[in-house]
């Protein structure tokens, strides 16, 4: 039998998968010091993409909200997630520019880290894990599986041994993020990273997009895997990971141990669940078994993104077309691994496609970045059409001639307009005007109005349905009246 330890991702991939990263500093202070005190290896909690979004559409700082929360949670180490070699956008970030995000974050009391790059930039992991050290912080190397006629086992497990060899590696996370892997693929696929990167812990995250990865997560303890990613159950499954209260349910029947406080898993998950519904987010998600999801591989997250973009185009009856052209695309292009920025790439250009009704005959720049090979090597080959269509589209020239710079930090200092570390990340990540916004918007909320109830979720049923300026509300205890527009 084995002991399992636990990664909370309730606050990162959870409201990630399920909230698209809105969630903010107050909806969670409420319960993240029970969530500090359940046992929990580490908590996962922060990443630039979550701080771009809470500054466009939260109007909040993330620097004083992660503050806050890190304050909160003084027991637990707190991770931060970071591509090797952007901070937010789907571009290129110089690596003075990562190594400050990197050294800001261990500043805001960050001590544990999970690196990825689908690409493999092995050097550039190995640079930013070795910031990481210099605060004495936890590194974990990501291997981005992704299923693919070249993404072997042989081909992962060179990858792993490549991030092991570096003493400042410290756990090898295996990310599903399609939720694919099952026994069978474990059973060959774990031993081979094993054998590469010697006694070094493995960590799985899996998203239980087609609802088996709890099942994984049982098969990979079976197979030496000590350390599982799962969140409070509300914030849990679809397109999120398995919920921490049936993983572990599962384990015990199956005689494994643990150390987490089940006493604290109900508070949490009620929390979580009232402030999604408040805020009209996701909560207690399923998803049905579909085999189409094999082969496009979109991240669950991905899926409403392509939503909203069809929807702009009034084509929302099209969302199976572009999940089969994802397929296609993933494939011409060299199957890339389906994590950001490629799942986005791939997805953008599979709705291009689509919509168009030409295919590839409109190609974003960062499509011609990845086939310039600005990212890196192409695990496979790009299809020669395509490659050639890439090439020859109306912006390749241009973007082809500006490749990706590296300024020293004083450079960035100078363009930015600051020599403040925190406030230069903020203006790399975001234009000047959501910053003023924010700014305007005051300090950080510590709390969110919990305002729901059944009578609440009526009014909003009617409000997504009505179609006239004005609706009335009356019984013998209410008269409400609702003007659109307010």
């Amino acid at each position: 039998m084995a002991h399992v330890e636990f990664l909370d991702e309730t606050m990162r991939d959870g409201q990630q998968s399920l909230w698209g990263m809105r969630m903010q500093a107050g909806m969670a202070l409420p319960v993240s010091p029970l969530i500090d005190r359940t046992g929990f290896r580490v908590i996962d909690l922060a990443g630039s993409s979550l701080m771009e979004v809470l500054i466009k559409h939260a109007q909040e700082n993330p620097w004083e909200g992660l503050d806050l929360l890190v304050n909160s949670m003084p027991r637990t180490r707190l991770r931060g997630g970071m591509r090797s070699n952007a901070s937010v956008t789907f571009g290129v970030t110089p690596d003075a520019l990562m190594d400050l995000w990197m050294r800001q974050l261990n500043e805001h009391g960050i001590r544990s880290f999970w690196i990825y790059d689908v690409l493999y930039n092995i050097d550039k992991m190995h640079r930013l894990a070795k910031v990481a050290k210099e605060y004495g912080s936890e590194v974990a190397g990501s291997i981005m599986y992704v299923q693919s006629p070249v993404h072997t086992d042989d081909y992962f497990a060179e990858k792993a041994g490549q991030m092991a060899a570096s003493p400042d590696i410290d756990t090898i996370l295996l990310y599903d993020t399609a939720g694919v892997l099952e026994k069978e693929r474990l059973q060959t696929l774990i031993p081979a990273i094993r054998a590469k990167i010697g006694d070094k812990p493995i960590e799985f995250h899996a998203n239980n997009i087609l609802g088996q990865s709890g099942k994984a997560y049982l098969d990979a303890v079976d197979l030496g895997v000590t350390i599982l990613h799962t969140a409070s159950r509300s914030m849990a499954n679809g397109p999120s990971v398995p919920s921490t209260e049936s993983v572990v349910k599962n384990l015990e029947i199956l005689g494994h141990t643990h150390n987490l406080d089940k006493t604290l898993f109900k508070p949490v998950e009620e929390h979580f669940r009232a402030v999604g519904k408040a805020a009209g987010f996701l909560v207690d998600q399923f998803n049905e078994y579909d085999v189409l999801a094999v082969h496009h591989q979109i991240p669950g997250g991905m899926t409403g993104t392509l939503k909203a973009q069809l929807a702009q185009h009034k084509m929302t009856d099209r969302l199976d077309d572009v999940l089969e052209e994802t397929a296609k695309v993933r494939r011409e292009l060299g199957y890339p691994g389906m994590a950001t920025p490629f799942s986005q790439l791939v997805g953008t250009l599979a709705v291009l496609n689509i919509v168009t009704g030409k295919r590839y005959s409109v190609i974003p720049d960062e499509v011609i970045q990845y086939a310039a090979g600005y990212y890196g090597e192409t695990v496979a080959p790009i299809d020669d059409n395509v490659l050639d269509q890439i090439m020859t589209s109306s912006r390749a020239k241009e973007v082809l001639a500006a490749p990706p710079e590296q300024p020293s930090i004083e450079d960035l200092q100078k363009q930015y307009g600051t020599t403040d570390p925190d406030e230069l990340i903020l203006r790399a990540l975001v234009p000047g005007p959501a910053l003023d916004k924010m700014r305007a918007a005051g300090p950080v909320k510590t709390t969110y109005p919990l305002l729901s109830s059944p009578e609440l979720d009526q009014v909003r049923k009617l409000l997504k349905v009505a179609n006239l300026p004005l609706v009335q509300i009356q019984s013998s205890q209410l008269d409400l009246t609702l003007r659109g527009g307010a």
